[in-house]
């Protein structure tokens, strides 16, 4: 509201304005004011907690001494095995939020044949480890890698269409024994059923041939393409694996 001034001003002083808040208006807020104070005080403590959790990035330094676990690789493409060393950092050590990654990877072998192209994929695949996140997609990407002049197989009928598909499977067995990836083992029903199919199928050839071949799986099997391991066979009219169970049939 306006105030009209009649008569001459012969002083001034500048009022503080708190003194004009009625008494009541500060009580009717302390409650607010304590209400969101409550409110804040488990949030604020949540965040101090967490903000204390190190998670992997690329800044986060080396220490002098790390956890590896080191796999050789015997290939019918080499005379000599090679050797790859897969070191882990330890996050957060002795709290609730311990984690263990892999860090970086190193690959030696006394054939230098393929050393430019190892040095390099080691030490992409060790930025890649250092940059954090979801780093298992590295598995997917070496195992769909085919070498043009054909792949080989493995002990027990595994086929492995390169050598860098080879690493692959080295770092995949890595990512499960440290917890990242889950294993593909089969489940007590699927090992079951394998099982059966392979005792019906020696049943069949030891009634035909008298024995049984020794070898893990019957020569002549075909590649299965789930498991890439050379155990399909023929049962009852359809094409089943006597290693991880598939079969054409459902």
């Amino acid at each position: 509201m306006t105030t009209k001034i009649d008569k001459k001003i012969i002083g001034y002083s500048v009022a503080d304005k708190s003194e004009d808040k009625p008494t009541a208006n500060l009580d009717t807020t302390a409650p607010a004011l304590q209400t969101a104070a409550n409110t804040s005080a488990p949030i604020a403590a949540e965040e101090i907690s967490t903000s204390n959790v190190i998670h992997m990035h690329e800044k986060v330094e080396r220490p002098d001494v790390l956890i590896g676990s080191t796999y050789k690789i015997k290939t019918p493409l080499s005379d000599h095995a090679l050797y790859v060393t897969v070191n882990d950092i330890i996050l957060n050590q002795g709290t609730e939020h311990e984690l263990r990654r892999p860090f970086e990877i190193f690959i030696n072998s006394k054939n230098m044949d393929h050393f430019q192209w190892i040095v390099a994929l080691t030490r992409i695949m060790s930025a890649v480890f250092r940059k954090g996140g979801d780093v298992t997609f590295l598995v997917e990407e070496l195992h769909s890698v085919f070498d043009p002049r054909g792949g080989y197989f493995k002990k027990g009928g595994k086929f492995v269409p390169s050598l860098v598909a080879e690493l692959g499977n080295v770092i995949e067995e890595h990512l499960i024994s440290i917890g990242m990836l889950k294993s593909k083992e089969l489940d007590e029903h699927q090992q079951k059923h394998v099982e059966e199919k392979r005792e019906q199928y020696n049943a069949m050839h030891k009634k035909v041939d008298g024995n049984i071949e020794s070898g893990d799986f019957p020569e002549g099997a075909q590649l299965c393409m789930k498991c890439h391991t050379q155990a399909m066979i023929i049962m009852d009219g359809c094409l089943t694996c006597l290693n991880c169970g598939e079969s054409k049939c459902g």
